[in-house]
């Protein structure tokens, strides 16, 4: 296993790598990849005295000031969804569980345009929206999973659905809320798309401690997510303790989503689609899916960031509206699919 992991997740880390540089250099102001390096280089201590600018001072200020710290903020957001979505799957047991259909992020958003809306969100400095995106997440898991809940017992197929009808109605009021503003509907707005623009470096500091706690937590419990996979009463016979380790699981998957959503709005599908692509390249395995899909999950919303903003430059597409044109049918074909099997089963 730690040679798969070292193998898988050096490969998606230089993977991660190439496509930050990429990202870097492409944009309404190109900049070549061999500059972006020498530029990034520089900046470290004692490089200038091996590297010599061979750049203008108008490609190191994009380099440096615009384009690194969106950068690094895609690949933070989207190791926190892709690793959200593994917390939900592991515990669920099910491929369309993640933040997005459970409506875990649409819940968070509520609380960060309540704040918005009626100018609270800086009661508590630079930890008010995501605290508050963490609160409303939390009771829409509490309020899903209450509905889904049946005799103590909880279909999937309800919970998925309580989850979609969930998330439209929390859609609904924070479209109230926008009817209500009138200085601020462009920043509830931005909650709803999605997006990174105009983001600095304070954003990535809010939510880097979400990312680091989630990680390790969620990587201490990878064991125990590989033996919920063999069902919840052959995971307790083999010393689990199910109720608290579920417990643990979602409410890390929910902070996770808090932290992400509080910086960057509502991004869905991401923790939906990076685990099970991970999972069908690599396999099951919650101790290699865990650190593989944060890399690939980083990946994959900086990409879709990259195309937000170059595909019809200089106007910029809301980073939610590619991600969900690229998770919805991949929701589809995994729903068609899952009806296959279940078919297939009858």
């Amino acid at each position: 296993m730690k040679r798969k992991l070292l193998l898988y997740g050096g490969g998606a880390l230089v993977l991660l790598l190439l496509s930050a540089s990429i990202s870097l250099s492409v944009g309404t102001a190109s900049v070549p990849l061999v500059q972006v390096w020498k530029i990034l280089l520089h900046q470290l201590p004692l490089a200038d005295q091996w590297i010599q600018p061979t750049w203008t001072t108008a490609e190191e200020m994009i380099i440096t000031q615009v384009r690194l710290s969106r950068v690094v903020l895609a690949i933070l957001v989207g190791a926190s969804l892709a690793l959200a979505g593994c917390g939900f799957q592991g515990v669920l047991r099910n491929p369309l569980a993640d933040p997005y259909t459970l409506g875990v992020a649409s819940g968070a958003s509520v609380g960060a345009a309540f704040l918005i809306l009626f100018g609270l969100q800086a009661i508590l400095g630079q930890w008010t929206v995501p605290i508050a995106a963490f609160v409303t997440g939390s009771v829409t898991l509490f309020v899903v999973f209450s509905l889904a809940s049946s005799q103590g017992k909880m279909r999937v197929e309800t919970l998925i659905l309580s989850g979609v009808v969930l998330q439209a109605f929390l859609g609904s009021l924070v479209s109230f809320m926008v009817s209500l503003s009138n200085n601020v509907v462009n920043e509830i707005l931005f909650w709803l798309m999605g997006s990174l623009s105009m983001r600095n470096w304070d954003f990535s500091l809010v939510l880097l401690p979400y990312l680091a706690i989630g990680a390790v937590v969620l990587a201490a419990y990878s064991r125990t997510l590989n033996l919920f996979a063999l069902g919840e009463r052959q995971a307790a016979h083999l010393g689990v303790n199910v109720e608290r380790s579920k417990t643990v699981v979602l409410i890390v998957s929910t902070l996770l989503t808090a932290g992400a959503v509080s910086v960057s709005g509502v991004i869905g599908f991401v923790g939906l689609v990076v685990p099970h692509l991970v999972r069908l390249m690599f396999g099951p395995d919650y101790r290699l899916l865990v650190p593989v899909s944060a890399i690939l999950g980083g990946g994959y919303v900086l990409w879709a960031d990259t195309l937000a903003r170059t595909l019809l430059s200089p106007k910029e597409i809301p980073l939610g509206v590619v991600t969900a044109m690229i998770g919805a049918p991949f929701f589809a074909y995994l729903l068609i699919k899952q009806k296959a099997r279940m078919k297939g089963g009858t």
